[in-house]
């Protein structure tokens, strides 16, 4: 297991490479390849990955910081290095068979990507050895760039009627079996993703390539595996997975913060004011300082928690599992209000094309649309974790 913190070392020295790479993503609307090259080389998406099969098997919270320094120069590379890295924490608890189909038998096939997405589109209909799926889903982030997808679906009856109970399940295909809609991505934010459209029309998935997502947020799968004496895969999965989403939104309102910094210290408005020294730029400036860096501690503050719960071989109670989910969606939202204050005094110039402000502005709002990121569930799930009363069935904690 990866004990100190090398991948984010590697983050910081190519701090200037992520930065000069960002513009060209967004252009391309998809990472350039020389991005993806350099992120491999980083092995952020391998702190997740298990140790036996070519990766690092660390620590969550260098992987959180780590995306939170890629993702303050470039907020798409860190999105999808955290989806990436993430899918390596559920897929290291999927049947062995899949995981050696995707790595390797001795993790010769370790920098595989896998995209996704999770939510249910897909349509399963039980065939001989496995089912028949198809369906379309939209936001697979980083998708021309993995070899392999996990896509969410309900089971069906023969006749396509959605089965009773839990049919919800994960769903792992290679490249060949599915197909990207290239102009399927045209949006305001987060462009260098590249998360377009996957369609599917009755390929057919074995049954070892099918997860059961109820027992992944269950640790079932990780002891099914021989995993959960680890403490990498003794964290939450919606702890992880969340948190990546949330973790890559955060890093785009620190970097609006460095980007709204630095054009203030030359920046002089029409009005002959000079921003570096103007008591009210130097308030909001500090204000929106201290809002971001409140929401990166509160953001960390579970995951560090959790984790030296898990080094210690001690299982992670329900009330920090919400408290932390809790956080990670306050953080976000506290710090998208900071950045509008930083953008609101920052003039048109610092909404013009090319404007790193004007990039991080538009990425971090498209990042805090993200179904994980809302906040109405989460707290209401706090709330009743809270008051000692039982959490719905809904609640991805």
């Amino acid at each position: 297991m990866s004990n100190d913190f090398s991948v984010l070392a590697k983050v910081e020295e190519l701090a200037d490479f992520f930065a000069a790479q960002a513009e060209e993503a967004d252009a391309l609307g998809r990472l350039p390849d020389a991005t993806v090259a350099r992120m491999k080389e980083t092995e952020i998406a391998k702190i997740l990955h298990p140790a036996d099969l070519g990766g690092l098997e660390g620590s969550p919270v260098e992987f959180f910081k780590s995306l939170l320094a890629m993702g303050s120069r470039s907020t798409s590379a860190a999105w999808v290095a955290g989806v990436v890295g993430v899918h390596a924490f559920e897929l290291a608890q999927a049947d062995r068979r899949l995981q050696e189909e995707i790595w390797g038998a001795n993790g010769e096939r370790a920098d595989t990507w896998t995209a996704s997405p999770y939510a249910p589109f897909g349509r399963a209909r039980p065939v001989e050895g496995g089912y028949a799926f198809s369906g379309r889903w939209p936001f697979s982030s980083g998708t021309d760039h993995c070899e392999w997808i996990i896509l969410g679906g309900l089971i069906t009856d023969q006749e396509g009627g959605i089965v009773p109970g839990n049919p919800l399940r994960h769903f792992v295909l290679p490249r060949a079996d599915y197909e990207i809609d290239q102009d399927s991505w045209n949006v305001a934010g987060l462009k260098g993703t590249g998360s377009k459209d996957i369609i599917i029309k009755d390929a057919f998935i074995p049954e070892h390539r099918v997860i059961n997502s109820a027992d992944l947020g269950s640790f079932d799968l990780a002891k099914n595996q021989g995993r959960y004496d680890s403490p990498t895969y003794r964290m939450p999965f919606h702890t992880m997975f969340n948190g990546a989403i949330a973790g890559g939104t955060l890093s785009a309102a620190v970097g609006a913060l460095g980007a709204a910094s630095a054009y203030m210290r030359s920046r002089v408005t029409v009005k002959g004011v000079a921003t570096a020294t103007d008591p009210h730029h130097l308030f909001v400036l500090a204000e929106a300082a201290a809002d971001i860096d409140a929401s990166v501690l509160q953001y960390l503050s579970g995951v560090e928690q959790m984790w030296d719960l898990a080094v210690a071989g001690h299982d992670i109670p329900m009330e920090l599992r919400v408290r932390a989910r809790r956080d990670q969606v306050r953080s976000v939202h506290r710090a998208v209000a900071a950045v509008e204050q930083l953008v609101k005094l920052a003039g048109g110039n610092a909404l013009r094309g090319g404007s790193a402000i004007n990039r991080f502005w538009r990425d971090v709002h498209m990042g805090a649309g993200h179904q994980a990121n809302q906040e109405d569930g989460m707290y209401q799930a706090y709330g009743l974790s809270h008051m000692g009363l039982p959490l719905p069935s809904s609640a991805r904690v």
